[in-house]
């Protein structure tokens, strides 16, 4: 029965989980009163969540820019239930904050429009069957945790937003020419254009890909992602993004950021593991892991 209901939707509840954040930043940004864009905030939160929820009911598909699968569809999940239930503690800890004078009105609206930005472009990448719109995807998500982390404008704020960004910024750049290698490589044996950017014809290819220009990626990649994912010894920005930002982007961040980063590497880490000859990445992880911990 579920599944019919689903089947009944004009759009699919994949589209609908990337869609209802993207069409809330604008009108977020828009409200002035806090209630109302608290309340709409929680909302659209908890509709993603329905919409994900509905991933669970409906067979898997894969298309050249999006794909539901087994290793992500939990994720997907997860990301919309911890992001409505921080939406709703965000609702009564953000009043407090604007009582209180730490955040004026102007950077409330802000707030939950980034908000929205963040959820969205974690989606995005979690749900891309595409390298380079799952990059793009990672970028927007950073970007907007940037901007939230130094929402409180103190001299502390700034200093974690700007740290943050600037390494965040060289590890997504690091992440983009390893991308690039990835499609030079997988183009030489899918042939060019989107199909070669395609997480699953990657994979299913992977034995066939040169393996010295797979290591070189992946080194770029894991320098890259791995920044984003906090892993020692690229983790320098993230004690004080933590401290300094606010507690509900503090939970999202570690929680949900993070882990979309390390979504980023472990597909990378399939690429890889489908051809012998290249280096070892699952002990080259768990060395970095152990070194984290």
């Amino acid at each position: 029965m579920i599944a019919d209901l689903v089947a009944a939707l004009p759009v699919s509840p994949s589209t609908l989980v990337l869609v209802v954040p993207t069409l809330a930043v604008p009108v977020l940004a828009a409200i002035s009163g806090y209630r109302t864009s608290a309340g709409l905030n929680v909302l659209v939160s908890g509709v993603t969540l329905a919409a994900a929820l509905m991933l669970l009911a409906v067979p898997h598909a894969r298309g050249d820019f999006l794909i539901v699968d087994d290793f992500n569809i939990f994720l997907v999940v997860l990301t919309a239930f911890v992001g409505f239930t921080t939406s709703v503690y965000s609702a009564s800890y953000i009043g407090h904050e604007l009582e209180t004078g730490k955040l004026t009105p102007a950077f409330l609206r802000f707030y939950h429009a980034m908000y929205q930005a963040m959820m969205g472009a974690m989606n995005l990448a979690l749900l891309s069957n595409n390298i380079g719109l799952m990059w793009v995807g990672l970028e927007v998500a950073t970007l907007a945790t940037v901007m939230m982390v130094g929402i409180y404008r103190t001299a502390e704020a700034i200093e974690a937003a700007w740290k943050y960004f600037i390494l965040g910024s060289v590890g997504i750049g690091l992440a983009f020419f390893g991308t690039i290698l990835i499609y030079m490589v997988s183009s030489s044996v899918i042939g060019s254009g989107v199909p070669a950017m395609a997480w699953d014809e990657i994979v299913r290819n992977a034995a066939a890909l040169d393996p010295k220009l797979l290591s070189l990626a992946f080194v770029f990649l894991l320098v890259g992602y791995g920044t984003k994912v906090g892993l020692a010894p690229f983790h320098a920005w993230l004690p004080d993004a933590h401290a300094e930002g606010p507690t509900p982007i503090s939970a999202v961040l570690s929680g949900l950021l993070l882990n979309v980063a390390l979504y980023a590497l472990l597909r990378f880490k399939m690429v890889l593991a489908g051809n012998p000859a290249t280096i070892d990445v699952g002990a080259i992880l768990m060395t970095l892991g152990l070194v984290s911990l």
